[in-house]
């Protein structure tokens, strides 16, 4: 019997972002395009526990924000799975009382890269397995819907347009090659302040587009846009100036990750992104700065824990 399991889960960076409107539920309606990133990622460390619930631990450079309690994210998806393990359409589940979660992590909160989506993915994904439940993929795309919107994308990963409330998932090869670099300032911005300032402002649309990148021209032919932009930038004031600073030092325009805070700067090779991450970390103040690409996979199992 397997007593643990481990989860790489990648962050998310959403390329092109339209919000076609609000919904009676509270969401919204969006049409994205998403890449699953190579760095930065979480570290997902799944055990059974005898005692009953689920305890979660943090550790690693990013847990700044993260919640400790019960509304974390992976946290909701290891309950998930636990009143699944007691559904008698699952006889072949683990009787485990509780789940461990430890995650270690390395994707800043609050920066639109989706580390929460990503731990609830990561852990419904290894905790499944590690409890020996047999999910199809309706089944365990739709717990992945109940825990939020970045949820399904982080679960199928790779890269792919994202429609409806982010329910609905079209998985595409991730584009390649694509070299950029992430750059998240010395600030965060809560989505669903976005959101409500998207709402209050009336629904604005994006007022810049990107020059696509050669490996995304085709998919994306008006350009790399976030209607989100204008509303993060009235909850935070600070956005514009920075990104007028990182679009000066990188000699190109940045685009928006998600609902803020952190920018991507596509470069045409990777040791270019590498230089430019250097010149980034030692002139801006920054919260983090990472040269990636998109990978094929957002989530990677590394194997059993002893």
């Amino acid at each position: 019997m397997t007593l643990g399991v481990r989860v790489v889960a990648r962050a998310k960076l959403t390329l092109s972002l339209r919000v076609l409107g609000s919904r009676p539920d509270g969401y919204h309606d969006l049409e994205a395009f998403a890449v699953s990133l190579e760095d930065p990622y979480d570290v997902i460390s799944l055990r059974l526990r005898p005692a009953f619930g689920v305890a979660l631990r943090l550790s690693g450079r990013a847990v700044a924000g993260v919640p400790a309690g019960e509304t974390n994210l992976a946290a909701r998806a290891a309950r998930l799975l636990l009143e699944a393990v007691d559904d008698e359409a699952s006889p072949g589940a683990w009787a485990a009382a509780g789940l461990e979660v430890a995650l270690h992590k390395g994707i800043p909160a609050e920066t639109g890269l989706g580390g929460g989506s990503a731990d609830a993915a990561g852990t419904l994904f290894g905790g499944a397995r590690l409890l020996g439940l047999d999910l199809d993929g309706a089944t365990i795309g739709a717990l992945a819907a109940r825990l939020g919107s970045d949820v399904p994308f982080c679960l199928s990963g790779g890269a792919g347009w994202i429609r409806g409330r982010g329910d609905v998932v079209e998985s595409l090869p991730a584009p390649s090659p694509l070299p950029m670099v992430v750059v998240v300032p010395p600030f965060g911005i809560s989505t669903p302040a976005v959101y409500d300032a998207w709402d209050r402002l009336g629904g604005p649309g994006a007022e810049r587009a990107c020059p696509p990148p050669p490996a995304v021209a085709d998919l994306l032919p008006d350009g790399l846009v976030n209607d989100l932009e204008p509303a993060a930038e009235a909850v935070e004031p600070r956005l514009r100036k920075f990104r007028d600073a990182l679009e000066g030092l990188a000699g190109r325009p940045a685009v928006l990750a998600g609902s803020g805070s952190a920018y991507a700067v596509h470069v045409a090779t990777a040791g270019e992104a590498a230089a430019l991450a250097n010149q980034v970390a030692s002139v801006l103040e920054v919260g983090g700065v990472f040269a990636t690409r998109p990978v094929s996979r957002g989530l990677e199992l590394q194997g059993a824990l002893a």
